[in-house]
Parts: C-alpha cells; structure tokens; sequence
C-alpha cells in the first residue's frame, strides 16, 4: 500500500515553451504538490499546504521517487 494518494495531476504543454508536469497528494494527513519538468521529471518545485498557507516542502527522496514512478506510468 502506498504512503501517499495522489489526488490530482495536471500536465501544462504551455508555459514558457516548457512541460511541466504537477501533481497534487496527501501524505501523513497533510496536502503537497511537486511540479516536475515533464522531459526529464526533474522536480521543478515542491509545496505543503498547511493553513491555507503554501511552504517548501520537505520531502525524502524515497516519497518523491515513488510519486515521480508513478507520474511517469501515467504521462
């Protein structure tokens, strides 16, 4: 079972002659969301939503692989 459900993605073919790939999940109870580069998943930025509030996220590598794994079967 994974540690994380992801709840939404969105795939954007036009911002600034660039693909970017962003995808919304829980993980622990909390809300995050990583943009990543769509050629390569290069993670572009990361975010927790805490408060109505967006922080840097700070996420293990282990989390951001897994999410990446599975953008990547989805895209």
């Amino acid at each position: 079972m994974n540690s994380y459900e992801i709840t939404d993605m969105i795939i954007d073919d036009g911002f600034d002659g660039e693909e970017y790939v962003t995808t919304d999940f829980t993980h622990q109870n909390h809300h995050y969301s990583i943009t990543f580069k769509k050629a390569d998943l290069e993670v572009i930025n990361s975010w927790m939503f805490m408060d109505e509030t967006s922080l840097p996220a700070n996420l293990s590598d282990d989390v951001i692989n897994l999410i990446r794994a599975e953008v990547e079967r989805k895209i």
